[in-house]
């Protein structure tokens, strides 16, 4: 009989399938046409299949809401963006380019600051001003000074309630250290920064998806820097949640808040209503996207 789950863990061409109605976890390989067709399922994927005993078999995936490819996993609904006051140093450039791309691939991002009892009281409350701009831009913000206190754990673990969440963010910011306070039983490999390159190891080799707090949640591999190839010069601003909240008000249609006259996300910079880092920030993004264009 017919049946519809999701995908929750993959190994060795293997699939395991949590059925919608039942919770039942069942074993399931894809049927051999798959391949043929180009077609390879991921964690995440809705898929029919029927269970047949020992083994159910894979006969449909669902269309997807969105994917990734690194790590791969489809039909997320939000990434929790774990951002480091240090050891990675916090860098709004990178905090930036990992929302465009989050937004890009429709994921609602929150932003959980981590690491912030290694710096110093004036330096966690610069970082505070910082992140109260992204919280002004729609951001939800998780920054408390001790980062794993029960209450804010709390608060976050309230938002994974019958949502496909992710963890995200550059290696080393303490990923898995955060889902082992979130909850110790999943005994997450965690590893100590490399020094020499001030970059982290990456510690979660396997994607899989597993139940916590009414939701079902990923540990993805971290990462040093991403491209914005997939995004054009057009979607760049659409990217931004405070410029497209003022953009109706430009002097031009599809303004891109560069020279236009009129601009009124250029004005709420000017007057400190949106970042000025994020301005920036959005410029050099469009220089990028420019300079991938005349490349290929």
């Amino acid at each position: 009989m017919e049946r519809q789950g999701r995908i929750i863990k993959s190994i060795s061409g293997f699939y395991d399938v949590i059925d919608q109605q039942t919770d039942e976890l069942v074993r399931t390989r894809a049927r051999g046409n798959f391949r043929k067709r180009g077609i390879k399922p991921v964690v995440g994927d809705l898929v029919n299949y029927e269970n047949s005993g020992d083994l159910g078999y894979i006969l449909e995936l669902l269309p997807r809401r969105n994917s990734l490819v690194r790590p791969p996993i489809a039909n997320i609904d939000q990434a929790i963006v774990v951002t480091s006051a240090i050891e990675p140093k916090f860098s709004s450039n990178l905090l930036d380019k990992i929302l465009v791309n989050i937004e890009h691939n429709g994921i609602k991002p929150l932003i959980f600051l981590t690491k912030t009892d290694l710096i110093s009281l004036t330096d966690y409350q610069s970082l505070k001003d910082t992140l109260r701009g992204y919280q002004i831009a729609d951001y939800q913000i998780f920054d408390d000074q001790d980062s794993y206190n029960h209450k804010q754990l709390q608060h976050l673990e309230n938002e994974f309630t019958d949502k496909v969440t992710v963890f995200t963010g550059q290696s080393g910011a303490g990923k898995s250290t955060l889902l082992n306070h979130i909850n110790p039983d999943l005994n997450i490999a965690t590893a100590e920064i490399s020094q020499t390159l001030n970059r982290g190891k990456h510690t979660t080799r396997q994607v899989s998806l597993f139940e916590l707090s009414g939701g079902l949640v990923a540990d993805t591999p971290g990462f040093s820097s991403l491209e914005l190839i997939d995004i054009d010069k057009d979607e760049l601003p659409t990217l931004f949640p405070e410029f497209l909240k003022y953009s109706p008000e430009c002097q031009f249609r599809g303004c891109k808040h560069v020279n236009e006259p009129g601009c009124m996300v250029k004005e709420k910079v000017n007057s400190g209503v949106i970042m000025q880092s994020r301005y920036d920030n959005y410029l050099y993004f469009l220089n990028e996207i420019n300079s991938y264009k005349k490349r290929y």
